[in-house]
């Protein structure tokens, strides 16, 4: 690319952009490890089209990225941004996601909402295990990718050296298809020896792009410079014309034809749009005063000539409320009404806003409209189908809001007063109300229980988390029975800060992190015999109950088993259903260190009752005594939930993540290789030992491993930790 003409509008910073056919938008979201510079890139690529001016600002104040106040106090993204920008009569949504990852939820949203991405990689840093992951996730879904090189003013930048590894790290068997389309013009050394990239040259077009001065300026390169660029230039033809349509165009280029740049350029655009070419760029920020950043308007041209359109990005899943499947036609404008919701957000002053992607029809304000969300009840997100009116419809420039009076089929659009609408949710026609398949979402694994900090808190709290559980749905909101405990399952430890802080500033909720408790159990380790008595026949009426009880174990999982064996009447008919509530009510209670008893066989074998003085509280009462004196008889055994947990991990982590697994009192089950260069582990491990596995686990193998949990069974704890839990329950009861 490099010779087109490139139209931007610098009038761009004071309207909203308002696309009006799906062909002239591009969904490009930028991916990339936390400091590889994807906030920097937009505010660059934002300023170059006319966007933002030279301090990187709106017209009306404020950037056009990480402007939430959390951002700035954290010094690092935490959440989706939307960036529109204007160049060649094309709109450009850019979609800014964190690279930490505890935000992957965010940066899942970005994959949705896109049609292509952009891998931001730091010269300095090179590539990172999670970028391979998403590099591979967007590989299965055959996502058009470009790699941009940042950071080049680094002392030990190379960009042919980062360029040589990206083709590694994400060329996979084909290297080839991973190529630069520029090589770097550098400046004169400095005194450290490094020589900064000043500017760019064109292996197709052999034509010179300078940035030294913040304005980039086109010429021809010198005769000694072009002998420095045949090797790649040949090489990058060679990777274009391989994956070209015309199948004579290599026999005909190695005879020695010389092929027309212009048709070179139009198998480039075809081959980037249809994910099998993964071109290589350089980016930077403009120089002081300048307005065009190094790089910045060579990869304009190829986001609007090479990224596809959201025609030619597939439709999911649609079905009926009901489950009915719907076939769609892509990004019809004139189609039904389906738009998704990827993110939402609460304005102090406007309310909640939602990012939306239309994906068929035409949203506009004041619009009636289905709101459908399925699928996430295990989340705190109860199944809803309700019918709302979509207030203003706007674009967002950091925390502004520009008007717009519409949005097609393939754009983004932010929506106000959607009360009900969460992130995931789908809007549809009232009279035709449709749902889109749910993209994939993280398992939250890491517990957060909290509780409020005073009265006041404790009244806005249940607000204040249904609040937040509907903007992020990779956070999960558990009410515990057994603990009674209010948890927060996060992503990690930066995700539940960010939960806390949101919490505090935008609900003006505060709360206290308690020590997250684990549900135990307990149950009978032998057989054993209690007997209860209740009398008290001293003033008024009286109370009389006996009864006596046998009690023996059972296989895990049986719950509690009640018998009745009394004869002859020596406990009343009537009094026997008490003698089981009063049981069943111990029982829950426990009968050693306060958690539930299960697992075990009650039988009831005799007793005596008063024509008078028994009731059926006094039968309760007894139930209870007796299985208080049974437990005091024998040993109970405290039960620990054991999860099943499996961990993908690359091979070079494996030995490490079964050892750690093994110090957690784990049992490894098993192994298996899935794909190239990844094991799949299999194990048992006490929930008690794995709390903090989320965060431990991402330690020990560099970001690069995953895993899930599942629940399998609850199982004897170990003598001595089961002594110390019975101590603390002591001390705390």
């Amino acid at each position: 690319m490099g010779d087109k003409a490139q139209t931007h509008h610098p009038g761009a910073a004071g309207r909203a952009l308002t696309a009006d056919r799906p062909a002239s938008v591009r969904n490009v979201v930028l991916v990339g490890h936390s400091g590889a510079g994807k906030t920097t890139l937009v505010e660059a690529l934002a300023l170059t089209a006319g966007a933002v001016n030279r301090a990187g600002r709106v017209e009306d104040g404020g950037t056009v990225s990480d402007y939430d106040d959390i951002e700035h106090r954290q010094q690092r993204s935490v959440q989706l941004s939307l960036v529109p920008v204007e160049s060649d009569g094309i709109k450009i949504n850019l979609l800014d996601t964190p690279g930490y990852a505890d935000f992957v939820g965010e940066l899942r949203a970005g994959l949705r909402a896109a049609d292509a991405a952009l891998f931001v990689v730091s010269a300095s840093d090179g590539v990172d295990g999670s970028t391979r992951m998403v590099w591979e996730e967007c590989a299965a879904v055959g996502m058009p990718r470009a790699i941009v090189i940042t950071h080049l003013e680094a002392a030990r930048a190379d960009f042919e050296e980062m360029t040589r590894i990206c083709a590694e790290a994400f060329g996979g068997d084909d290297p080839d298809a991973v190529l630069p389309l520029y090589l770097p013009l550098h400046g004169p050394q400095g005194p450290d020896g490094h020589a900064p990239v000043t500017g760019l040259i064109g292996l197709l077009s052999q034509r010179l792009f300078d940035y030294s001065t913040g304005e980039r300026k086109e010429s021809e390169p010198g005769e000694d410079q072009l002998p420095g660029i045949a090797e790649a230039r040949d090489r990058l033809i060679e990777g274009i014309i391989a994956e070209s349509e015309d199948e004579t165009l290599m026999d005909r280029y190695l005879g020695g034809e010389q092929v027309d740049v212009k048709t070179l350029v139009e198998d480039l655009e075809r081959a980037v749009a249809r994910g099998t070419f993964f071109p290589v760029l350089a980016a930077a920020p403009a120089a002081d005063g300048g307005r065009q950043g190094l790089g910045t308007v060579e990869l304009l041209e190829l986001v609007t000539g090479g990224f596809p359109t959201p025609f030619e990005h597939p439709m999911p899943g649609v079905t009926t409320v009901d489950g009915e499947r719907r076939e769609l036609k892509a990004c019809d404008t004139d189609g039904p009404l389906v738009a998704e919701v990827v993110k939402t957000s609460s304005d102090p002053y406007v309310g909640r806003i939602s990012l939306v992607r239309v994906f068929s029809g035409t949203l506009r304000p004041d619009q009636p409209v289905h709101v459908s969300g399925h699928g996430l009840a295990d989340r705190g997100h109860e199944d809803h189908d309700v019918d709302e009116k979509t207030g203003a419809l706007s674009m967002a420039f950091g925390k502004q809001q520009r008007p717009v009076t519409h949005a097609v089929a393939g754009d983004l659009v932010c929506v106000a007063k959607l009360s009900r609408a969460e992130t995931g949710d789908t809007l549809s026609a009232k009279d035709d109300p449709l749902l889109m398949e749910p993209w994939q979402m993280p398992d939250p694994l890491l517990p957060l229980a909290i509780q409020a900090h005073s009265k006041a808190d404790e009244d806005k709290l249940s607000q204040g988390l249904g609040r937040l559980v509907a903007e992020d749905p990779t956070m999960r909101l558990e009410q515990n029975q057994d603990t009674h405990q209010v948890v927060l399952w996060c992503l990690g430890e930066a995700h539940a800060d960010v939960a806390l802080e949101r919490l505090r500033s935008r609900y003006g909720v505060q709360v206290d992190v308690v020590p997250h408790r684990v549900s135990l159990r307990e149950t009978f380790a032998h057989k054993a015999a209690g007997r209860g008595r209740h009398v008290k026949q001293s003033g008024g009426h009286g109370q009389f109950a006996i009864c006596e009880i046998e009690v023996e174990p059972l296989p895990g999982g049986s719950g509690i088993e009640f018998v009745d064996k009394v004869v002859g009447g020596a406990v009343p008919r009537q009094f026997i259903p008490s003698v089981e509530k009063g049981v069943r009510a111990q029982a829950a209670k426990g009968v050693a260190a306060g958690y539930p008893l299960v697992d075990v066989r009650i039988t009831l074998l005799d007793g005596k009752a008063h024509s008078v003085d028994s009731s059926d509280a006094a039968f309760q009462t007894a139930g209870a005594l007796a299985l208080r004196e049974a437990a005091a008889d024998t040993r109970i055994h405290l039960l620990e939930p054991v999860a099943e947990v499996s961990v993908l991990v690359g091979d070079d982590y494996v030995g490490a993540v079964m050892s750690d697994l093994s110090g957690r009192r784990g049992r490894v089950l098993g192994t298996e290789q899935v794909g190239s260069g990844r094991t799949l582990v299999r194990a048992e491990v006490p929930e008690f030992e794995i709390g903090r596995y989320a965060v431990d686990l991402r330690s020990i193998s560099h970001g690069t491993a995953r895993f899930s949990r599942s629940y399998a069974r609850h199982e004897p704890m170990p003598p001595q930790i089961a002594e110390r839990i019975r101590e603390q329950a002591g001390e705390n009861p």
